[in-house]
């Protein structure tokens, strides 16, 4: 099959912008769009970013920054995805945003053929398929955060996505330097199945009061050889983030291990959403 050449991307936030960024820089023409011209140059200021600390870093020549920067395009219309072969939504974990994000691509994109992902990281692939006139070409695609940085691509295919899109799919996510892993289409797929109930629990001891955030986090650190602790990784995530899809789990398990505890949506409710909003369960610089 021929490689992907032009890519769309909607949203430019941690996630998207992420996205676009391996995109451009393994020679793929990305097109993003988003909302309005603010959060369009916000999402350019946090690409430029990234890349010039790779290339300070050593990881990237300048050279290669530049001509990463050259294939990348703004708008704020999804009209102008019309000539994309393959375009990645990464609004918010949001089921109805999700779905008329799609809905509006599934018309926009000229090429029946052309692939519509999702970066869901909890919700069914099929719900969103469904909404579309070409469900054999929808499929998930669910980057993690550092997206530049993290090497994983689940690959989730619902019950109406052809075996031909499954298999782009994966071949593009080689094209990105990926490593894919394919899941179910099962609420929280492969790693948040495993790793949501964990960090729940982590969230449980806190509001207990069995343990201080630090130790917990230095108990995960140094006696497990995690990178991060569950709480350091919840500031990270974002903690609506995190209990959207706590939410979305629980919705289709019922299990209580899935349901986002008290203070977890005390938290959001207070706005300390962690890294984001400079707040969470530690303090973060502007």
């Amino acid at each position: 099959m021929d490689p992907i050449t032009r890519l769309g991307v909607v949203g430019c936030g941690l996630m998207g912008s992420g996205i676009a960024e391996v995109a451009a820089r393994s020679g793929i023409d990305v097109r993003i769009a988003e909302a309005t011209p603010d959060t369009a140059e916000a999402g350019r200021r946090r690409i430029t970013d990234s890349l010039d600390r790779a290339a300070r870093r050593g990881k990237l020549s300048e050279e290669h920054r530049d001509q990463a920067r050259a294939r990348l395009s703004f708008t704020h219309d999804l009209s102008d995805m019309a000539d994309r072969q393959f375009v990645i939504e990464a609004v918010a974990e949001n089921r109805d945003i999700k779905t008329d994000v799609l809905r509006v691509l599934d018309k926009a994109v000229a090429d029946p053929t052309a692939i519509l992902a999702t970066n869901t990281s909890s919700i069914p692939v099929v719900d969103l398929a469904v909404a579309t006139e070409r469900p054999g070409q929808v499929i998930g695609m669910h980057f993690f955060n550092p997206v530049p940085v993290q090497r994983l691509v689940e690959v989730i295919p619902a019950l109406t996505t052809s075996q031909e899109t499954v298999q782009r799919t994966r071949d593009f996510a080689g094209q990105l330097s990926k490593q894919p892993i394919q899941a179910a289409d099962r609420s929280g797929f492969v790693v948040n199945a495993l790793l949501v109930p964990y960090l729940l629990s982590a969230v449980r001891m806190v509001e207990s009061g069995s343990a201080r955030p630090d130790d917990i986090d230095q108990g995960m650190e140094l006696g497990c050889a995690h990178p991060m602790g569950p709480l350091r990784l919840l500031d990270l995530i974002g903690l609506d983030t995190a209990q959207a899809i706590a939410e979305s789990m629980y919705d289709e398990y019922k299990e209580p291990l899935y349901a986002p505890p008290a203070l977890l949506r005390r938290m959001v409710a207070a706005g300390h959403l962690g890294r984001k909003s400079g707040r969470g369960f530690y303090t973060y610089d502007a």
